[in-house]
């Protein structure tokens, strides 16, 4: 049976409501609760329609589920504007407990390493957008540039900038280069970054036509750098950064979000 919900969200439109589960772990919505209410505490905030862990839970459905703020109204019992209130609310305050990259890179020096690559992620944009068009992806978004451990996990993310971007433009442009050559950690990346010397190591071009020592070389740089993938996509399985609609603007926020969730510490 087809029943219409009557809130500001969704009113004149017919809704089938129907049982649902997020795949996050109980303690992590906790965890952003605990964080909102020190936060309320600490604005001394009014009485809300949401109390801390309905609204931990409202970001957090918008962030795995990328539901739009209509749907996540209407299941929450609040108006679309009130979910846009609370989850940017939310997002600044995850956003706000993101390391910095010289907190990231604390307790490495010296005879570590890291993998550092960029990702685009893709927005809504018109062909006239020319600074967010990325000519490598052949569509619009911003990038992202990632500093990983050699397993993948990963350290930190840089602010997003316009798709057009080249890596090594945003990697220097975010301190990843500088900050690695200050503590001599070696640093793997592709051949965007080729000619940078430093600390920055990349692999060789035409390797096919160089001796076998510069092939095994590249083989080697390839199969040290594979696991820094799974940074993006641990970022990505977010579903909001798969296709985000909000504006360009809120997505370096978003990606420091969920930077939080990915690395927060809580009991569980």
């Amino acid at each position: 049976m087809v029943i219409p919900l009557n809130t500001p969200a969704t009113e004149g439109a017919l809704l089938v409501p129907y049982p649902a589960m997020l795949d996050v772990p109980y303690e992590l919505v906790e965890h952003v609760a605990w964080l909102l209410y020190e936060h309320r505490r600490a604005r001394n905030a009014r009485w809300r329609k949401l109390g801390c862990f309905d609204q931990a839970l409202l970001t957090l459905v918008h962030l795995r589920k990328n539901e739009t703020f209509s749907q996540l109204g209407a299941g929450f019992g609040i108006s679309q504007a009130t979910a846009w209130r609370y989850v940017d609310e939310t997002l600044d305050v995850l956003a706000g407990w993101a390391p910095g990259i010289h907190e990231a890179l604390t307790g490495l020096g010296e005879g570590d390493h890291v993998v550092v690559d960029g990702t685009l992620i893709p927005t809504d944009r018109i062909r006239a957008d020319e600074p967010y068009y990325s000519m490598k992806h052949r569509k619009h978004g911003m990038n992202v540039q990632v500093i990983a451990r050699p397993d993948g996990t990963p350290l930190w993310f840089s602010r997003a900038t316009p798709g057009r971007t080249r890596d090594l433009t945003a990697a220097r442009a975010r301190g990843i280069v500088q900050a690695c050559l200050t503590r001599q950690i070696l640093v793997l990346a592709d051949r965007a970054c080729q000619d940078v010397g430093a600390t920055v190591r990349t692999p060789y071009y035409h390797h096919r036509e160089q001796p076998p020592d510069y092939q095994q070389s590249n083989h080697d740089h390839a199969r040290l750098r594979a696991p820094g993938e799974r940074a993006f996509a641990q970022l990505k399985s977010w579903r909001l950064l798969r296709r985000p609609r909000c504006s360009t603007r809120r997505i370096s926020t978003i990606v420091q979000a969920v930077h939080t969730l990915l690395t927060c510490n809580y009991p569980g």
